[in-house]
């Protein structure tokens, strides 16, 4: 017998199946977040190193110990610092999990969903999952660090080979955005994001939370920008800096009440047209 084209394995790992693949990554995650009625969601981006504060210590401790370079004892400072922002990730997640929970209606609002990984993303669908909520991971297969943490809702886990597609998903229902401390990926996320909205290519209300001051202002010399005219001081209020869960937590849910709650919304997204049943 022979085989369908779209069970052949060889012929859809080809170049000329390409455009299926990709269709398969935008018509998949749709049809899944129709089904578990999901509206719209809040992003957190963050670092996938970050260890747990116990993890932390315990190198901080051990480098220590064994008179290790002071650049490796100020490494592993620096990483127990980076445990403690994903241990706020993890609070935020879990407050606005059961802020959202509370707001009733026949949707899912506001879900928290992550790039579906280890550290600062796990930390988020954690605290969601704490706070007994469904979340979400949209992971991206990569050679190294990135797997389905335990934390993400099975049904509303995916695996994405198209870093654009991903990127679509983590844009298309955010409603709001968070972006801890983080790497390569994190950075080019808060690009983008800060891109689109400036451009007008986003053109939805969307709070953009930038959590850790100490960090993000020793990476990116936000006023370095303004003064060499590359960017504009005005650019500086697409989003806001933030230090504490508290902070983020009365902002993210005093905008999202502003925009989406308080009035008729007019940014809903809508799923692709499903093809008629045979």
């Amino acid at each position: 017998m022979v085989e369908k084209l779209y069970r052949d394995p060889d012929f859809m790992n080809s170049t000329d199946a390409r455009p299926i693949r990709i269709l398969a990554e935008y018509l998949g995650p749709a049809a899944k977040f129709e089904a578990a009625k999901i509206r719209d969601t809040i992003v957190f981006f963050g670092s996938s190193r970050a260890k747990s504060i116990e993890e932390a210590k315990r190198a901080l401790e051990r480098a220590e110990k064994e008179k290790a370079s002071e650049k490796e004892i100020e490494k592993a400072r620096n990483l127990l610092k980076l445990a403690h922002y994903s241990d706020d990730a993890r609070e935020l997640a879990r407050r606005l999990t059961l802020w959202s929970k509370g707001l009733g209606g026949k949707h899912r609002r506001f879900v928290i969903c992550s790039g579906g990984g280890p550290g600062i993303m796990e930390a988020a669908n954690r605290g969601a999952s704490e706070a007994k909520g469904e979340t979400i991971g949209l992971n991206i297969s990569i050679p190294m660090e990135q797997f389905a943490n335990p934390f993400i809702t099975r049904k509303l886990a995916f695996e994405f080979h198209y870093f654009f597609m991903r990127k679509y998903w983590f844009l298309y229902l955010a409603k709001a955005l968070v972006i801890f401390p983080g790497g390569f990926g994190t950075l080019d996320e808060l690009m983008e994001v800060l891109t689109l909205v400036q451009t007008k290519k986003v053109t939805k209300p969307i709070p953009i939370i930038v959590y850790g001051s100490e960090y993000w202002n020793d990476v990116i010399h936000w006023d370095t920008m303004v003064r060499w005219g590359t960017i504009e001081e005005e650019d500086l209020k697409l989003f806001k800096l933030v230090d504490n869960v508290e902070e983020a937590f009365e902002f993210l849910t005093s905008e999202l009440t502003k925009h989406y709650l308080e009035k008729k919304e007019d940014h809903v997204p809508h799923t692709p047209a499903k093809p008629p049943e045979p």
